[in-house]
């Protein structure tokens, strides 16, 4: 749907290369305004639900209560059911249900946080959901130890993100503004930390913070820039895509990723591509793909300290040399590579998941 985050767009490009590899691929997916059943570079998209499905609530509840039907209707014709994780939390535990081979890609893992936000014992939810399967897809180390530990006889893949092909187009340049990419959600996001440290800031630097993206919590965001006195030196860009938002990410001095919790990063792989160093705080799987040299990583939440990295690292001279290294890093994540990953644990998966003694034998071996 419009203004999907980093996920989406991970289902759809490697989707998009297994169908050009002769996949037959279904997306199942919630509906969104202005929801159509469509094909889109080969991948079957079939929104589910009821109606329109105009906000969060009504999208999820549809999803989840047409999900098994039209896994149901689709089954004859099904080989292997993937099962995407997905909030609030994350899996259906699919393997009871689908009568098919059912392999799990787990891109978010962040039910904990969800049942904190709404009250609900979600977590209980994903641990048990977690259990039901035998073989899933990661897309980082980090959440691979984290199904581990609920689940230790998993067989766990860890393939990562891509980079948009469209970013080694750019010549890198030494830009002058700060740039945040993402869904604007505040607690998820960090955006309430990263106003926090840009209060600090502002006037120290030659730059505006340029926010991109859109999300639930937009109007919440542009309300605490008002109050914050923040509106002079903040420049919201709205929902970038495509050459768009390469052009911000090459555009940029630095990009800046504030995140309480995430499970990959996409945004900062496709910033050190575009030749644009990133701050971030020094969380799981984002210290996996912010080695030193391509960025900086700031102790967890620590807004003083993220406030004075930015003013540093603004004012660096070799920023050239940064950039440099991180294209040479993010070089290593392929689009087209992964696809070819995935694609060999979906075989993987099939023929074990097809074949109880297999399945017996890794048991054992687990």
């Amino acid at each position: 749907m419009p203004g999907a985050g980093g996920g989406s767009v991970r289902t759809h490009e490697i989707n998009r290369r297994l169908a050009a590899q002769g996949f037959d691929v279904t997306v199942l997916t919630t509906r969104y305004p202005g929801w159509r059943e469509r094909f889109q570079d080969g991948v079957h998209y079939v929104p589910i639900g009821f109606g329109r499905g105009s906000n969060r609530l009504t999208r999820l509840i549809g999803y989840i209560v047409r999900l098994p039907y039209e896994v149901h209707k689709r089954r004859s014709a099904t080989e292997l059911v993937v099962e995407d994780f997905f909030a609030p939390f994350s899996t259906m535990a699919a393997p009871l249900w689908t009568n098919r081979p059912t392999i799990g890609v787990v891109q978010w893992l962040h039910a904990a946080e969800k049942a904190r936000q709404y009250k609900l014992p979600l977590q209980w939810i994903e641990r048990l959901g977690v259990r039901t399967h035998s073989r899933l897809i990661a897309v980082s180390e980090g959440i691979s130890e984290r199904l581990k530990e609920v689940n230790p006889a998993l067989h766990v893949d860890v393939i990562g993100n891509g980079v948009d092909p469209g970013i080694w187009d750019t010549t890198p340049h030494v830009g002058q503004d700060v740039l945040f990419v993402g869904r604007l959600e505040v607690g998820h996001k960090g955006l309430d930390l990263l106003l926090q440290a840009w209060a600090e800031i502002r006037g120290r630097i030659d730059g505006k913070l340029l926010i991109a993206g859109t999300g639930p919590d937009e109007e919440r965001f542009r309300a605490s820039i008002d109050d914050a006195g923040l509106s002079g030196s903040v420049q919201m860009l709205g929902w970038l895509a495509g050459e768009e938002k390469i052009q911000a990410l090459s555009n940029a001095r630095l990009l800046v990723v504030p995140s309480r919790h995430e499970t990959f990063g996409l945004v900062a792989i496709d910033a050190l591509a575009a030749g644009t160093p990133v701050i971030a705080f020094d969380i799981p799987c984002l210290r996996e793909i912010i080695p030193p040299g391509v960025g900086w990583l700031v102790e967890a939440f620590k807004v003083e300290q993220f406030a004075h990295q930015i003013v540093r690292s603004y004012g660096q001279d070799g920023l050239e040399e940064v950039a440099a290294r991180g294209r040479k890093f993010a070089a290593g994540y392929s689009w087209d590579a992964l696809a070819g990953m995935q694609a060999g644990a979906y075989r993987t998966a099939l023929a074990e998941l097809r074949n109880p003694q297999s399945r017996a034998h890794h048991a054992e071996r687990a």
